[in-house]
């Protein structure tokens, strides 16, 4: 803890996923320490900071903290000197990844945590050559990760299952919703569902089907509403009716076997895909700055939330969990 009883939060990398974790730390009350050797680090953390000063306290009905101080520092020492959180959020590169945990090993505790926000390498793979191995895992966040609450906690074979619990206690002190992967797996859990989901868009945009703007309306218009409350197995189960979830795989499993998707082949990237992709995507959201896009979002997220907040359903139930906490009642 820092003098004034603070816990301290230090990000390694302080891009739109570095600078989403530092908000959510400091929004709740957590000092936070951030390095970036981003010429341009400080512009970018403030903008990710105002768009969460706008957003979270949003969807609570009690007033989060007074916020910890947020720092934009010159070295990883003296952003990790005494943290009790660590999140490594560097790119996907394991080299760099790798060097980046030797360095934060010199200048931690026993009981920090190490937190990577890798969303494709395995934690016993970012775990070797580490003097610390067991303190690290990996914890992937969900853009923006000041607002959405899932965070998914996989543990490599060297790490301690006390990091692990200790982990899963801090974020959902902070408003989060740890998911502890089983096992460990390439991707985790989430994206491999969004890998599937992106391979068979290119194929449609490809192929002339559908437009990048087509396909989004199909998924915010329709599923996409269904998912954000029950997500896929629980969605299904009211498609069975009365029944339940036997007849619905009953009635809808021998589709299965038709060739729908093209989930196995992915489509060449080539330039005139890419071209015709981004031309697409300009023409959809172009009108729009990517912090006016970020505000949009945010704010259609507040209004989602809340509304799951009034049947303590989903996402909902976590909110009202944590609001019960920040407002100190225990019932």
């Amino acid at each position: 803890m820092t003098q004034d009883s603070h816990p301290k939060a230090a990000v390694i990398g302080g891009g739109v996923i570095g600078g989403g974790w530092a908000a959510r730390f400091a929004l709740n009350g957590w000092d936070v320490d951030v390095y970036d050797p981003d010429p341009d680090a400080q512009r970018k953390l403030d903008e990710v900071f105002n768009n969460a000063r706008g957003a979270l306290p949003a969807v609570l009905d009690v007033p989060l903290p007074p916020e910890g101080q947020l720092r934009l520092v010159e070295s990883v020492e003296a952003a990790v000197t005494g943290a009790d959180w660590v999140q490594e959020s560097v790119p996907e590169r394991l080299e760099i990844k790798h060097s980046v945990f030797v360095e934060i090993a010199k200048f931690t505790s026993k009981t920090c945590v190490v937190g990577s926000s890798t969303s494709g390498y395995k934690p016993t793979d970012l775990q070797k050559g580490s003097p610390k191995p067991e303190q690290l895992i990996v914890a992937h966040p969900f853009n923006p990760v000041y607002l959405l609450p899932l965070v998914e906690v996989v543990a490599g074979v060297a790490t301690d299952p006390e990091t692990v619990e200790r982990a899963c206690t801090l974020l959902t002190s902070v408003g989060m919703k740890p998911l502890r992967v089983r096992k460990e797996i390439d991707a985790h859990i989430a994206d491999r569902f969004l890998e599937a989901v992106w391979r068979e868009a290119l194929w449609l945009v490809k192929d002339g089907v559908a437009t990048t703007e087509e396909i989004d309306d199909a998924i915010r218009y329709g599923f996409g509403l269904r998912w954000a409350q029950m997500g896929l197995f629980e969605t299904y189960r009211v498609a069975g009716g009365e029944a339940g979830m036997a007849h619905f795989i009953a009635q809808f499993g021998p589709c299965l076997q038709w060739p729908w998707t093209k989930l196995m082949d992915v489509p060449e990237l080539t330039d005139e895909l890419v071209q015709t992709i981004a031309d697409q995507s300009d023409a959809q959201s172009g009108a729009h700055s990517i912090r006016e896009l970020e505000r949009i979002r945010d704010t259609n997220l507040v209004g989602i939330l809340r509304a799951l907040r009034t049947t303590d359903y989903g996402a909902g139930r976590d909110l009202n969990a944590w609001e019960q906490t920040l407002s100190g009642d225990k019932t």
